[in-house]
């Protein structure tokens, strides 16, 4: 099988592909997109993802190009056979989970990473809004863990790979606690132990500068 490429950075949305590509073992190469460069406005990056954002894979054998994270996640179960639904409730179960994390994990705390870290101006009222919202949003997944080993039931699969990330930065770049949300904090160190995991978010390798950045 010729390698699968991955256009990719440090960051969440980059782990989750990367993650998943470790986690179902299809051969992959890396493509260094760096995005405090640019790089990801370039025309030939353009050509890839009209929407200038990483990741992207490019599947030369299936002749498929695939961006969106989630996306991306769902292309490599099917393409694997791994990490995939086994069943017509886990599947809608898997949408639901997905789609949650594309439209509040992600955002929540991309806004607060934002204007917590990167802003020019600390506005307080901003920023003590996104720090509500998260807490909101973690107490929705603390309640889905209560009777849920995983996000789908007992099986690690694609919802998982796509929200660790996240919940991972918030952890390690904004130094929120999961004190108050055990079954979260149980969730989320379990699945930081995974192999794969510790793979996939070394992926991709930066220069010493950008890695000091």
């Amino acid at each position: 099988m010729t390698p699968i490429e991955l256009y990719t950075y440090q960051t969440p949305n980059g782990h989750k592909a990367s993650i998943m590509l470790e986690e179902v073992g299809l051969p992959y190469s890396v493509r260094l997109i760096d995005i405090e460069k640019g790089d990801q406005t370039r025309p030939d990056f353009l050509a890839l993802n009209p929407n200038n954002k990483i990741p992207v894979i490019v599947d030369r054998d299936a002749g498929r190009t695939v961006f969106e994270s989630g996306a991306i996640l769902h292309y490599l179960a099917r393409r694997s056979g791994k990490l995939q639904p086994t069943s017509a409730q886990e599947a809608d179960d898997t949408l639901t989970w997905t789609l949650f994390q594309a439209a509040h994990v992600g955002p929540t705390l991309g806004q607060l990473w934002n204007y917590k870290v990167f802003a020019p101006d600390k506005m307080p009222y901003v920023i003590g809004r996104f720090e509500r919202e998260t807490g909101r949003v973690f107490r929705v997944l603390e309640s889905r863990l209560n009777n849920h080993e995983n996000l789908v039931g007992k099986s690690y699969g694609i919802a998982d790979v796509m929200t660790w990330p996240w919940i991972h930065a918030g952890v390690i770049k904004l130094g929120l606690s999961l004190d108050d949300t055990p079954n979260l904090a149980r969730w989320y160190a379990a699945i930081g132990r995974r192999p794969a995991v510790i793979r996939g978010i070394a992926v991709p390798a930066l220069p010493e500068a950008s890695a000091a950045a």
